[in-house]
């Protein structure tokens, strides 16, 4: 459902947060022309606003979640969640089944995605776009933040052939952008491309003033990879026969997360998917770079990745952002599934228990909006800010964050951008 919204309206909540100012019980959210226009009180915004139309949620009220890290066009392959394959076995398969896909079941799996990521609260998102058909989906819908699209398999000779192509694809997308959403370059990783494809992609974003988003340190593989040119996906690459630079020289000696900052791909307009397996050179040449990490925690799991250090990543103060991967890796698109994987990891590690909801839903939330580029207008519930918020059933005044974390996944009862009740309500 969608609600037109013009003039005033005051959405009140057994519990608002803010997330960049303190809960507030029995809150509301006053917004003007699709913008919030305070935050505060019910009892004392309410009667300053007599005219605007109130509506009553039995829940929370938080900023609209940020999905930094998805790719919507697989929503059609959630079998691929189930078949037991572990990373490196399991990202060939994409290459097997795309071909039969057509670009109406790419717009159809992409559209699916951007519903459900809607019902679970989810507002703006990373999307990393794989078919050019699904653009006209992503930047005609609800959704705020920048559909990234990716390179993946190219070398040299095969860039000659396809760059142009892509390159008129992704000018074509520029083109349609007019609502929420942006367009972004995601090179795929390390193990599909070239150095030299890599770093025309580099340039061209940046040529274009175009953010990026490339998956870095996923696995073991990778890191093997990357280190020494060795490894599963050294192995796939020779099978495949790519003409990759690292493979042919075996290796870079360095770890993922610093050859990319070789290649000059960290920066404050990029931010990574993972950094599973980051040690602590890597993590400060994030923060060297104010480049934001997309942690997807039981995307990981699923294809035996490894756990990322988020005890470390929060003690030393890194960019932190939350994402689901996709329905391939992972059993839904709720950003807040993710949340209680996220603190155990960290319990584990040895992270402090105080303030940990707090700095998990705002990584999930302002978090996301700083990796993306966009918390100058969404992230938080601000004055001036874009009025996207959702609403969640799990609500406790004494513990929000604690209740959001905890029992938050799969109880989101609307979702609203632009002050529009877009889903619920």
């Amino acid at each position: 459902m969608t609600e037109p919204l013009s003039g005033t309206s005051a959405h009140r909540a057994r519990v608002v947060v803010p997330v960049d100012g303190e809960p507030i019980a029995d809150g509301a959210v006053i917004v003007r022309d699709g913008l919030v226009l305070a935050v505060g009180p019910a009892d004392e915004l309410l009667p300053a606003h007599p005219g605007a139309r109130v509506r009553e949620w039995d829940g929370t009220l938080t900023p609209g979640l940020v999905n930094a890290h998805t790719h919507l066009c697989f929503s059609a392959y959630a079998d691929f969640y189930g078949n037991g394959l572990a990373f490196p076995e399991w990202i060939q398969g994409f290459a097997r089944q795309n071909p039969s896909m057509t670009p109406e079941d790419w717009r159809a799996s992409t559209a699916d995605g951007v519903a459900r990521s809607i019902a679970a609260g989810v507002t703006a998102v990373s999307d990393v776009v794989t078919p050019a058909a699904s653009f006209e989906v992503l930047l005609s819908s609800d959704l705020r933040g920048t559909a990234f699209y990716e390179v993946v398999g190219a070398d040299d000779s095969i860039w000659a052939v396809e760059g142009p192509v892509w390159t008129a694809a992704l000018e074509a997308a520029i083109g349609q952008v007019g609502g929420g959403m942006t367009v972004g370059v995601s090179p795929h990783t390390l193990f599909t491309l070239s150095t030299s494809v890599q770093v025309a992609l580099l340039a061209l974003a940046r040529e274009r003033k175009l953010r990026l988003h490339p998956h870095v340190a996923e696995s073991p593989a990778e890191s093997l990879y990357v280190h020494s040119g060795s490894g599963p996906f050294a192995e796939m690459v020779a099978r495949i026969g790519w003409q990759f630079e690292i493979l042919a020289s075996g290796g870079t000696g360095h770890s993922p997360t610093l050859q990319n900052e070789v290649l000059g791909a960290l920066g404050e307009d990029c931010h990574v998917a993972h950094g599973v397996h980051t040690d602590a050179a890597d993590r400060a040449a994030l923060r060297r770079y104010n480049t934001a990490v997309a942690l997807c925690a039981r995307s990981n799991a699923r294809l035996e990745c490894g756990r990322a250090p988020v005890a470390d990543y929060r003690a030393e103060g890194n960019l932190i952002a939350v994402g689901t991967d996709s329905l391939a890796s992972a059993p839904d698109l709720d950003i807040l599934g993710e949340l209680p994987v996220l603190r155990e990891m960290a319990l584990s590690q040895g992270s402090g228990e105080e303030d940990l909801d707090r700095w998990l839903f705002t990584a999930a939330t302002a978090g996301g909006a700083r990796a993306l580029g966009g918390f100058a207008e969404y992230g938080t519930i601000t004055p001036g800010k874009r009025a996207d918020f959702a609403v969640f059933a799990a609500a406790d005044a004494r513990a929000p964050y604690a209740a959001l974390v905890n029992e938050g996944a799969g109880t989101c009862v609307a979702t609203a951008v632009g002050g529009r009740i877009v889903h619920g309500g």
